[in-house]
């Protein structure tokens, strides 16, 4: 019983985010680079109007519950980085230990406008464990994060398998 405490105390301690926080360039540096060395920061560069932004950012909304040991910030682009083109929207930065980790221009290398959760998830893990659901150490989080994205694809391969058997049928 006891050590179940401990274990839901440590796992409420590493669950202190869980959304998508807006901040201004003000406070780009408290909230990101002087972010604790053990957590992981998601920077999304975003501008209101631009299709491709929504879509990330319904994305990352969904992984910042799935992984709320990792903070996940937005700022509207030319507030982070003046003149930042519009073109490189949305842009996601990965910071830990103050230092830029990750930068990922567009939606390219998360499946374009098919990108999903589960796409955004393994881009974001590909060399770094930056994803944390709070949970156990940096290698169960990248092998949680593959895990999850693999049981998706096999549930989503699996209904168009049936919906198409379906449709045959008629």
């Amino acid at each position: 019983m006891k050590l179940r405490l401990a274990e839901l105390r440590e796992a409420a301690k590493a669950a202190r985010f869980g959304s998508i926080l807006p901040i201004t360039g003000s406070d780009f540096v408290r909230e990101v680079s002087q972010a604790p060395s053990d957590v992981w920061v998601v920077v999304f560069l975003y501008k209101d109007g631009i299709a491709e932004c929504g879509l990330l950012q319904n994305c990352l909304e969904e992984l910042t519950t799935r992984y709320p040991a990792t903070k996940f910030v937005k700022i509207i682009s030319t507030d982070c980085i003046p003149n930042y083109p519009d073109r490189n929207v949305p842009t996601i930065l990965v910071y830990n230990n103050s230092a830029v980790k990750g930068t990922y221009v567009g939606l390219q290398k998360f499946g374009g406008k098919r990108c999903t959760p589960e796409s955004v998830a393994l881009a974001l893990c590909h060399s770094d464990p930056v994803l944390n659901d709070g949970h156990g150490g940096s290698d169960s989080s990248r092998g949680n994060v593959i895990e999850g994205v693999r049981r998706k694809f096999i549930e989503k391969v699996v209904a168009q398998h049936e919906e198409r058997e379906e449709e045959d049928g008629d």
